[in-house]
């Protein structure tokens, strides 16, 4: 599946030649998180498996999936700020089938320590269990 959001991620990423940059690209990322509701920064909405504290969120509206997040750490709420903007507006279906293709595109997956990567993977399973979840109550 050709992915628009993906492929400007790819694009964003490419023109930095540094990982160092690129990090501080995720870092710059992180703003752009939506936030995540107070009451919701508890541990019901924590991921296992991050080495990092990371909260994750999602409600559904008029058929989409919407997410809101936040980390104590700014590298994992930069990641996290990219996984929702390719996820976000979503049918919960969509987000089932939809491969995340980027992470391996812009090297993300082979510059992340193997702690990091393994939040990585939490944390996208879990955004996958939310929409399992909605898709669940659609039917």
């Amino acid at each position: 599946m050709n992915d628009k959001i993906q492929n400007e991620i790819i694009d964003e990423f490419s023109v930095i030649d540094e990982w160092l940059d690129k990090y501080d690209y995720l870092i710059e990322l992180s703003d752009t998180l939506p936030a995540i509701a107070p009451e919701h920064r508890t541990d019901q909405y924590l991921i296992n498996g991050c080495q990092s504290r990371v909260w994750v969120d999602a409600r559904i509206e008029d058929g989409k999936v919407y997410y809101s997040a936040d980390s104590d750490a700014i590298i994992t709420k930069g990641i996290i700020a990219l996984l929702i903007r390719v996820l976000n507006g979503r049918s919960p279906q969509e987000i089932i089938d939809t491969e995340l293709y980027f992470v391996d595109a812009i090297g993300l997956s082979e510059n992340l320590s193997p702690t990091r990567s393994n939040g990585l993977l939490a944390m996208i399973k879990q955004m996958r269990m939310y929409a399992m979840a909605f898709a669940a109550t659609q039917n």
